[in-house]
């Protein structure tokens, strides 16, 4: 290695905005910060720690699955990393839902649970909730099997989606 460059992830950060927004053009500097330092001489290489070395394979539809029974950390940060692309998804009458942009809201107190585990909890102008363990992810961005990706209200209207409804069945 000649140069490690490192990124902060914020809590709404997405696969597509640490890419997109940060990766991708660290690396571009990078690569053009190396070579200015080999061309000089001034570049120190060192051997990568094989042991903090890691390795994570595609990402494709079926790790995509929401499942609603898991924990409401672990739900928003499976739809954060597979948006833009695969898109994690869950159904509705056996129709595919794709879910992007969304924010987590946990649970505070004994007894604050809206809605029971995969069911639509709350639908306002901008987007809908979902009730998982632990809390309800907002979601503010879907995809149906018909649509572009759109507002989630727009497609909670378009889909019928409601205040009761289960998604994931």
């Amino acid at each position: 290695m000649i140069l490690q460059k490192e990124t902060p992830i914020g809590p709404d950060d997405t696969l597509g905005s640490v890419y997109f927004d940060r990766l991708f053009p660290m690396g571009v500097a990078a690569m053009l910060e190396a070579a200015d330092l080999v061309m000089a001489g001034k570049h120190t290489e060192s051997v990568q720690d094989e042991r903090q070395a890691t390795y994570e394979g595609w990402c494709r539809a079926p790790e995509a699955k929401i499942n609603w029974h898991n924990h409401v950390d672990f739900v928003h940060n499976l739809i954060r990393g597979c948006d833009p692309a695969p898109g994690a998804w869950t159904t509705l009458g056996g129709q595919r839902i794709q879910l992007f942009d969304c924010r987590r809201h946990p649970f505070r107190t004994f007894g604050a649970v809206k809605g029971k585990v995969g069911e639509v909890s709350e639908v306002t102008a901008s987007s809908f909730f979902v009730t998982a363990q632990g809390g309800r992810v907002e979601v503010l961005k879907a995809k149906g099997e018909e649509t572009k990706k759109i507002g989630a209200a727009d497609l909670a209207r378009q889909l019928g989606l409601g205040v009761g409804t289960l998604l994931g069945n």
